[in-house]
């Protein structure tokens, strides 16, 4: 088999010399607690020109995100560690370590630690700006204490937070 040679680019084209990549080494991001999570936004829409907003997650068991729809961006998940049960529209889907999930936006959804211990996420934010909701909203985490789980008064005043951005709760009305 013979392949015909792909035309280069000239070596004074820029994209050879380019460092425009963003490395986020491991630790790295701003960390927060929300809701009982611990979330690390690796990173964000300012550092991207708005084009991807990434969210590590630690998720106890019982933890997770009430069921919502996004009206401006598309989610997608991919489970590191765990056992998950995660809401697509009126199914329940069971996901563990490798599974990923793509909402299109509009889609309600939401997630649960099934586990016995603590899970981790990635998320995934496109285009970016909702993993400011954790910047803005979040508590910074105070060493060597688990994230606090937030009650009906903390939840009440995220709603705002939420519709800012284009956020709308969803829970089941049946629970």
């Amino acid at each position: 088999m013979t392949f015909t040679p792909l035309p280069l680019p000239g070596q004074d084209d820029p994209r050879w010399t380019r460092k425009d990549a963003i490395f986020v080494p491991r630790g790295g991001g701003v960390t927060k607690w929300v809701i009982g999570d611990t979330t690390t936004v690796k990173i964000s829409g300012k550092q991207t020109g708005g084009a991807l907003g990434v969210l590590e997650s630690s998720v106890p068991p019982g933890g997770g995100a009430i069921a919502h729809s996004h009206g401006r961006e598309e989610e997608a998940f991919y489970v590191l560690d765990g056992d998950f049960s995660f809401i697509n529209g009126d199914e329940a889907i069971a996901a563990g370590p490798g599974d990923f999930l793509f909402v299109p936006r509009g889609n309600r959804h939401g997630f649960t630690n099934t586990g016995t211990l603590p899970g981790r996420l990635l998320t995934f934010m496109l285009p970016a700006g909702h993993e400011q909701f954790w910047l803005d909203n979040g508590v910074d985490p105070v060493p060597g204490e688990p994230a606090p789980i937030w009650g009906p008064e903390e939840l009440a005043a995220l709603i705002s937070e939420l519709a800012k951005h284009q956020v709308t709760l969803m829970p089941d009305p049946h629970p």
